[in-house]
């Protein structure tokens, strides 16, 4: 980790998952809006990289902490190393994640568990100790990143879906609860998006993008946190998206998810 100078009056904002992807894209928002930063990830050098770029362009501190948030007892180191730099944690950005797609019984279980703990234990404790403070300050902004596959109960993603289903649920009980404390709590559900989280699978990317099925960071970043600062529950980017989830929802039955998958499994193996 690197050494950061406190203040305790200027306003902080913490972006797990902050070294690249949406994740820096969110970050770049919070710094226009003049927001000191705190980047964390387990990425050092993207780290390193992204503090430097937002030094560089917006008139704001941007300091990072190289932390795998995987680990059982990350979000609690994370919280002693803010609360001991003294920093006025005032928006919090659950954003840090990875891409699980494979069958249950053939995944790897070290990786389910990785997985469940970057995307249930960490942001849950992150939202327990940072919304304990910001409850004392009566102010702050909590953005938990979802993803459109929390609609989607799909095969192959059966962990990766469930996990953001339980972020997206999680936030809509944690915004009622910290309403009447003056916190402003949103969840993000984006589609696929054109960011480092993919580059292990072969998706096309040019007709994705052409069909509105997968969006640049900046442009849903710029979305989510005009949604988070206006107090909205949830912001899902894309309007074909918000058919999709709409759809998956209501109309495409399970029974037809399940024949497809019988009928195409063999190409996703």
């Amino acid at each position: 980790m690197n050494e950061m100078q406190s203040d305790s009056k200027k306003k902080t904002a913490v972006i797990t998952g902050g070294s690249s992807g949406i994740g820096f894209a969110i970050a770049k928002q919070l710094a226009a809006r003049n927001y000191d930063l705190l980047l964390v990830s387990n990425q050092q050098a993207e780290l390193i990289q992204s503090a430097n770029e937002i030094i560089a362009t917006y008139n704001v501190n941007c300091k990072w902490l190289c932390v795998n948030l995987a680990e059982e007892m990350s979000a609690k180191n994370l919280f002693e190393f803010c609360t001991g730099n003294k920093l006025n944690v005032e928006v919090l950005v659950n954003n840090a994640g990875m891409l699980l797609v494979s069958e249950l019984t053939e995944s790897a279980p070290d990786k389910i568990s990785s997985l469940l703990n970057l995307h249930v234990n960490t942001p849950t404790l992150l939202c327990r100790f940072f919304g304990a403070e910001m409850k004392i300050n009566n102010k702050g902004y909590i953005l938990n990143v979802s993803s459109i596959s929390a609609a989607m109960p799909y095969p192959m993603i059966s962990v990766y879906g469930s996990s953001k289903n339980y972020l997206r649920s999680f936030t809509k009980s944690l915004r009622s609860e910290l309403k009447i404390h003056n916190i402003k709590v949103c969840c993000l559900i984006p589609g696929a998006l054109d960011t480092p989280l993919y580059n292990d699978y072969p998706l096309n990317r040019v007709r994705l993008k052409k069909l509105q099925l997968m969006h640049d960071a900046d442009t849903v970043s710029r979305i989510a946190i005009k949604a988070l600062f206006d107090n909205k529950s949830e912001c899902i980017a894309g309007w074909l998206n918000k058919i999709v989830v709409f759809s998956v929802n209501n109309i495409v039955p399970q029974i037809l998810i399940e024949w497809i998958y019988k009928k195409y499994r063999h190409r996703l193996r």
